[in-house]
């Protein structure tokens, strides 16, 4: 089975393309969803989560996201500490969802798949890209966030430009070329090589 990678900046549609993945009876796996529900669930990560902002970081036993998200958000190395705490819990549980699948290929949609340095764990990495602009407005209309907050995860993540000659395909989703024939083509070709 071909472990695929797919990846792209905040607002790029990355989990719209994954998705469409899905519809094609590829397993995904959203790290981003997997690392909030770790969060909440994981006792180990909870009590490092706990030591490194206190016990308000959680109310009835659920991450206190707004808490969380004031200590980090102009602080960018309690933003690091707290990616360093998930990150590893999160890569380990991708890595055994990803030893668990039956399919040709499964793909784990994340973010900060060249950030975090696990590029080599796939053989095939899919990026998503849309013009800054547009990520812009699609990111603050579905977090209900400022255009300064997204800036500020924008500067988090990779310049698209060094990402886009990082990928070895790429999916373009500027609402002008249509998404669901480049899936349907990328779909295809990894379909080919995992028969290889």
């Amino acid at each position: 089975m071909l472990k695929v990678g797919l990846t792209g900046g905040i607002g790029s549609g990355k989990t719209t393309v994954a998705k469409i993945f899905e519809v094609l009876g590829i397993p995904v796996y959203y790290a981003d969803a997997e690392a909030k529900q770790l969060m909440n669930t994981h006792p180990l990560l909870i009590e490092e989560i706990k030591l490194l902002f206190g016990n308000d970081a959680y109310q009835n036993g659920i991450l206190n996201r707004a808490y969380i998200a004031e200590k980090v958000f102009n602080d960018k190395q309690k933003l690091q500490k707290l990616n360093a705490i998930v990150h590893p819990y999160t890569i380990e549980h991708g890595k055994k969802w990803m030893n668990e699948q039956h399919a040709p290929y499964a793909i784990k949609e994340a973010a900060l798949i060249f950030e975090s340095g696990i590029q080599g764990e796939f053989d095939k990495i899919i990026g998503v890209f849309a013009p800054n602009a547009l990520r812009v407005q699609r990111a603050m209309k579905r977090d209900g966030i400022s255009y300064e907050q997204v800036m500020e995860r924008i500067q988090h993540q990779i310049d698209d430009d060094i990402k886009i000659r990082l990928c070895d395909d790429v999916i373009i989703n500027d609402e002008q070329k249509m998404l669901v024939p480049q899936v349907l083509a990328l779909h295809e070709k990894i379909l080919q090589l995992s028969n290889q």
